[in-house]
């Protein structure tokens, strides 16, 4: 399919017609490689002999674990809210499961939680997160990963992450909680983010808001693109 885009304006519904559904579930079996503290580029999933020890996987197992018991729920409700496996949970919660940025998602919509109370680490007064460095999340649908920088407060509910993404297929995103709302600066290449029916192309710069309570996409136009994105919950 041919694309002609219109910087800043709205593209027609039809372009998302046999790209990617975006109503398809949570896959069950995870990837392997999709965490990292230590990423070296940041452009990729990390070799598998430069992944971290098991801390932000414990952490993470942990949280899940507390968010689920904090909201009285069963292993299998919050599986069947989420749209994966029980088996797939239980694994989660050992912490030896490896969970990708869509499962996360899921399951923070399930538990009614930002998707960064189950990454987030215990942060120090000073914080630095050098590029290629945080707790990365790699997306199954697209050449995108996310590195949380930091989680806000429970009374400020916002969250800022950077992106490093690529030319291919966009990364489709399911809504997130009620009353969140997406910021996206771009700072390096060329990308279209929006609601997934009328995204706006972005250069180097450019800012956009929209709702994330409702379907979205990010989709990389141009090599080595980045952004920061921050995410408020009302």
């Amino acid at each position: 399919m041919s694309r002609r885009v219109v910087r800043s304006s709205v593209r027609q519904n039809e372009r998302m017609t046999g790209i990617v559904n975006p109503k398809v579930p949570v896959r069950q079996a995870e990837r392997v490689d999709v965490w990292s503290e230590h990423m070296g580029t940041g452009n990729g999933p990390a070799d598998p002999a430069e992944r971290p020890a098991s801390g932000l996987i414990t952490l993470i197992a942990t949280a899940i674990r507390r968010e689920r018991e904090g909201a009285g729920l069963s292993l299998t409700e919050l599986a069947r809210r989420a749209g994966i496996a029980k088996s797939t949970l239980s694994q989660l919660e050992s912490g030896s499961g490896n969970p990708s940025v869509e499962t996360l998602w899921a399951l923070g919509v399930a538990l009614g939680v930002p998707f960064s109370r189950l990454v987030d680490p215990p942060r120090p007064r000073i914080r630095v997160v050098r590029r290629g460095e945080g707790p990365v999340t790699h997306s199954d649908q697209a050449d995108y990963s996310a590195a949380l920088l930091a989680a806000g407060a429970t009374h400020t509910r916002r969250d800022l992450y950077r992106i490093d993404a690529s030319p291919g297929r966009p990364r489709l995103s399911e809504p997130h909680l009620p009353g969140t709302t997406e910021h996206v600066v771009l700072c390096t290449g060329r990308a279209l983010a929006g609601p997934t029916e009328e995204p706006v192309e972005l250069d180097p710069g450019d800012y956009v808001a929209y709702p994330g309570d409702a379907p979205h996409l990010f989709e990389a136009l141009a090599p080595d693109t980045t952004a920061v994105i921050v995410t408020d919950h009302i």
